[in-house]
């Protein structure tokens, strides 16, 4: 974002004001809009002399206010043409708040802790997705993996079908996608749950509850143009259920949980530390 010179200057002389000047500060620091600034229609506006005027140039660094103002009307100009980042950092805040906002809002906490006990009591689970879901798999598959769950993420089409073909009644598959009509993991799951495997779908088309094609439909979260990301990753809401059901399945066994977590972190440290020695 443009720095303006002249607000520079008055803020690092700024202790050095009088009551007058602070004012005349005030102003040149808050005002965004370009006008008459000459010192005869300012002194009228802001009701000070054309000399405290003169005088407040003085003292931060210009010869005269005429010189102040080229300066000041210049860095307007800037201003103006730059996009306003705080501007844009709020609305950025605003949509990730929403989104959070309308996640907790949706947030069922007793099937979660029920699809939390469907990990703790598979063999083994699988986490499809493809895309930004895809990531989203994968991150689900490092989390979980230090707590000691036997979890794989599958990103690729043909490997999540054959996959699903050998499951059976001990396995679990959580399938990742948030419109909802990523075929390949619905087909996928489809054929999970008709070898008798557990299923879960994490999905923003919550309408999909209704097929009755998986044991549990959790609903993640969605804004207009969110699968784009456009503004804010569409991992995002997938995160903030992932970290629900992460928090609920520590807790299902959290003494043995810890442990294996605590034993995944000292096992990247020597891995880490032998690679320092070679």
């Amino acid at each position: 974002m443009y720095q303006s010179a002249v607000k520079q200057r008055i803020l690092s002389v700024k202790e050095e004001f009088t009551p007058v000047e602070n004012s005349l500060a005030d102003f040149f620091l808050h005002n965004t809009k370009q006008m008459d600034f000459s010192s005869k229609n300012l002194s009228k506006v802001l009701y000070v002399s054309e000399a405290a005027l003169s005088r407040f140039a003085k003292k931060c660094g210009y010869k005269g206010y005429r010189e102040l103002i080229f300066s000041y009307q210049n860095d307007l100009a800037q201003e103006t043409d730059e996009p306003d980042v705080s501007k844009m950092a709020q609305e950025v805040h605003d949509r990730y708040w929403e989104l959070l906002q309308h996640a907790f809002s949706m947030l069922d906490e007793v099937q979660v802790a029920r699809v939390a006990g469907l990990m703790s009591g598979s063999r083994r689970v699988f986490v499809y997705g493809m895309g930004s879901s895809g990531f989203a798999a994968q991150e689900f598959q490092l989390r979980f993996m230090r707590l000691g769950l036997a979890v794989e993420a599958i990103t690729d089409p043909q490997m999540m079908r054959m996959n699903s073909a050998v499951l059976d009644a001990e396995d679990m598959v959580v399938g990742i996608t948030l419109s909802g009509k990523t075929k390949e993991v619905l087909e996928s799951l489809h054929l999970a749950k008709a070898n008798h495997a557990r299923t879960v779908l994490l999905t923003g088309l919550t309408r999909l509850a209704a097929d009755g094609l998986y044991d549990e439909v959790l609903a993640l979260a969605a804004v207009e143009g969110l699968d784009t990301g456009a503004m804010i990753s569409p991992q995002f809401p997938v995160l903030v259920i992932m970290d629900m059901l992460y928090t609920y399945f520590l807790e299902s066994d959290i003494s043995l949980k810890t442990k294996k977590h605590q034993e995944t972190l000292e096992a990247l440290q020597r891995e880490h530390w032998r690679h320092g020695k070679e």
